[in-house]
């Protein structure tokens, strides 16, 4: 077994496996960040369409961390010729000391600017997609060794196809899950339950912010123009019925969460259009 074999082998046993330290940080994370949110969405979306497409015969799980590693970064070129990027014992002993033993996690600081599920979407056409359990956790907080680049990418040729309008984005749903964004409002999306999400309810109500989600179904059993959407909120997965023609307009808060004209609660709709060929 060569040197690849033995670090795939040891990535496949060790899955969801991470530093204590690590793993402290997360616990004490309340949610995921935005960046975090639009790569798990863009995922869904492009294992959504490769089932669809038959392009993988089951549902293939990628890694959302890999593309929050890589997306909206600017190529290192000759990656592949640097000394440090060869998959050798004194490469990986050298990562271990510098960043696992010495426990140099958090050293990837934060980003200027959050991802967008574009932004994602368009890496991973790029680059192509390690399957989640060849890369690390969401969230994780190591930075990902240079010699990661040897690990198997499944190649995604595809486009973003964008649009912000309702009746557009219900055409794409036809075919395959549309990504969107969401306005948050609580404690409205905390009790919503097996309800219908109508965005503010009352003077008590407070902005949470706009979250990546990925609709899956229009919910025809409703008398209301209904969809169905999957969300990842405060790091539990669920499905939210959301109501499609609930217009607000938001005018109290800060300047970065005011709303100031009248919007749906869903907006900025987009799809990944994989290429067969």
């Amino acid at each position: 077994m060569n040197m690849n074999q033995l670090f795939m082998q040891s990535m496949a046993e060790t899955r969801g496996l991470c530093h204590p330290d690590c793993v402290k940080a997360s616990n004490e994370q309340e949610d995921y960040d935005a960046s975090q949110h639009a790569a798990m969405v863009a995922v869904n979306l492009i294992s959504s369409a490769r089932v669809i497409l038959n392009l993988d015969a089951v549902r293939t799980e990628y890694s959302a961390q890999y593309l929050v590693d890589n997306a909206g970064k600017e190529d290192d070129e000759g990656e592949m010729d640097q000394q440090s990027s060869q998959l050798t014992f004194e490469n990986i002993l050298q990562y271990m000391v510098e960043n696992v033993w010495n426990k140099r996690a958090d050293v990837q600081g934060e980003r200027e600017q959050h991802l967008t599920v574009k932004d994602c979407l368009e890496c991973a056409f790029k680059n192509g997609l390690p399957r989640r359990e060849h890369w690390s956790h969401v969230g994780c907080t190591f930075k990902a060794p240079p010699f990661t680049c040897h690990i198997p990418r499944v190649p995604m040729k595809g486009e973003v196809i964008e649009t912000k309008s309702v009746d557009e984005a219900m055409k794409l749903l036809m075919k395959q899950p549309v990504g969107a964004r969401l306005h948050l409002f609580s404690p409205e999306i905390d009790r919503v339950g097996e309800g219908i999400y109508d965005g503010p309810s009352s003077n008590g109500s407070s902005y949470v912010g706009l979250r990546d989600v990925m609709i899956v179904a229009v919910d025809k059993s409703e008398e209301k123009f209904v969809v169905k959407v999957q969300i990842c909120y405060k790091k539990k997965t669920s499905f939210v019925k959301v109501c499609m023609r609930r217009m607000f307009v938001q005018l109290d808060g800060d300047e970065e969460s005011q709303v100031k004209e009248p919007t749906c609660l869903l907006v900025d709709f987009c799809i990944p259009r994989l290429y067969v060929n």
